[in-house]
């Protein structure tokens, strides 16, 4: 059935493609992987269309398997806006990517979002990766019930246990807890205790020149770094998340927490939508989780929702080129980010209006921001499912000695690249 799929999708595809050489027009490629917006990239593309006559953009929602498809058939698209994560990221490491640095997109790229996209790899002396949408998340909270029990947003550690007492008293649940769902606490309870509390930057780097040697005795480790965050967001789920949590998925949390059954949540923005089904006119808001005593320390968690690429193999460079500057002009980058709550990566960026986010605002402004250490992880360490089994019992300590383990071992079997001169996990 897959291969079906992929067939008809790429009939399509060449369909499309001969249709509008008709034309005469020059034809590209553009696929899109972020299936929420959809609809509004497509119009983006038919407007971009409509508004000259040389190029013509068919669009590619078919997903991020049928693009490495392509690479290996040696007919990639022309360009690429995808979630960037490891299996995008290959791309880069293997310089299978076109050099942007100079596109005057590339310049108005935030220097301090870098770090976020090197982690993943990079290819040497080259800018072959621009970030179109970041999407920052942190703790949801219901402003009507802190308002009616005149708590404020907590900035410290000690703060925020206060508050969670204080609401327990009252008979209100702190946090709603869905851990029926493992990656709800991976992306959530786990992410946000780490990033804040440790430099998740800093940590992966040094635990990818570990390699090999991550474990007991090694400097940077999982069981070592992440143990006091982990401990304390045990402590936040046995203590103040309702008795259920454990039998609690996504779809129940957003419905609970809609009808004012938990004062937190620890969900992203992508929650807001499904949460206004229930409730449209709740009063929301956002803001950092606090690990530490020292409010300057605050961070929030991004990803990078999408990136820009052209790949090496595009027969329609310059064609493709003019597509991206279309895509970066301000009006539609800041429209796209304002319609999925997320932010732009540019230096002249307009800041987005929602009040659901507006917490979040000073932190991404000022580039306190940490990458949710449960991506930056090869897939064949399943962290999600190590961190459900903590939230449900299990044991810190064996938990991330086994990461440890995992992270090793994937360090072994990963492909070397000319330039490694030590095993890592990519």
């Amino acid at each position: 059935m897959r291969a079906l799929a992929v067939t008809a999708v790429l009939a399509l595809a060449a369909g499309g493609l001969a249709a509008c050489s008709a034309d005469s027009r020059e034809t590209i490629r553009f696929t899109f992987s972020k299936r929420e917006a959809i609809d509004f990239m497509t119009k983006v593309v038919n407007d971009y269309n409509a508004s000259q006559d040389k190029v013509n953009v068919v669009i590619d929602t078919s997903g991020v398997d049928v693009v490495s498809a392509s690479f290996v058939r040696g007919n990639p698209p022309d360009l690429m806006l995808a979630n960037y994560n490891f299996e995008v990221a290959r791309f880069v490491q293997r310089c299978a990517l076109t050099d942007l640095a100079d596109t005057p997109e590339a310049g108005r790229i935030r220097e301090d979002l870098k770090p976020l996209l090197d982690q993943y790899g990079v290819c040497p002396g080259k800018t072959t990766v621009l970030p179109y949408s970041v999407m920052a998340a942190s703790v949801i909270y219901n402003k009507e019930i802190f308002a009616k029990y005149a708590i404020q947003v907590p900035k410290t550690w000690d703060e925020l246990i206060a508050a969670c007492d204080k609401l327990k008293v009252a008979g209100v649940s702190p946090f709603y807890g869905t851990f029926k769902d493992n990656w709800t606490i991976g992306q959530g309870w786990y992410d946000y205790a780490v990033g804040g509390e440790v430099p998740v930057v800093d940590f992966f780097t040094k635990l990818n020149k570990e390699g090999t040697t991550v474990g007991p005795n090694s400097q940077t480790s999982f069981s070592k770094d992440f143990a006091k965050p982990v401990d304390q967001m045990v402590e936040l789920i046995k203590k103040y998340t309702q008795p259920n949590a454990g039998s609690q998925a996504y779809v129940d949390g957003n419905l609970a927490f809609a009808k004012g059954q938990g004062a937190m949540y620890l969900q992203g923005p992508w929650a807001f939508g499904e949460i206004a089904k229930t409730s449209p006119d709740l009063q929301l808001g956002s803001f950092p989780l606090p690990m530490t005593d020292n409010p300057d320390e605050l961070k929030v968690r991004v990803n990078m929702d999408l990136a820009a690429m052209i790949p090496t193999g595009s027969q329609h460079q310059k064609a493709a080129r003019d597509f991206l500057a279309y895509l970066y002009q301000p009006k539609i980058v800041d429209a796209y980010n304002a319609s999925q709550l997320g932010f732009s990566p540019t230096t002249d960026a307009a800041m987005p209006t929602d009040p659901r986010i507006e917490g979040m605002i000073p932190y991404y402004t000022k580039g306190a921001v940490y990458q949710g250490a449960s991506v930056l992880v090869p897939k064949t360490i399943p962290v999600f499912n190590y961190v459900q089994s903590i939230a449900l019992g299990g044991s810190v300590k064996d938990t991330l000695s086994t990461m440890d383990a995992d992270w090793a071992r994937a360090a072994f079997l990963a492909p070397k690249l000319p330039s490694d001169t030590k095993g890592t996990a990519k």
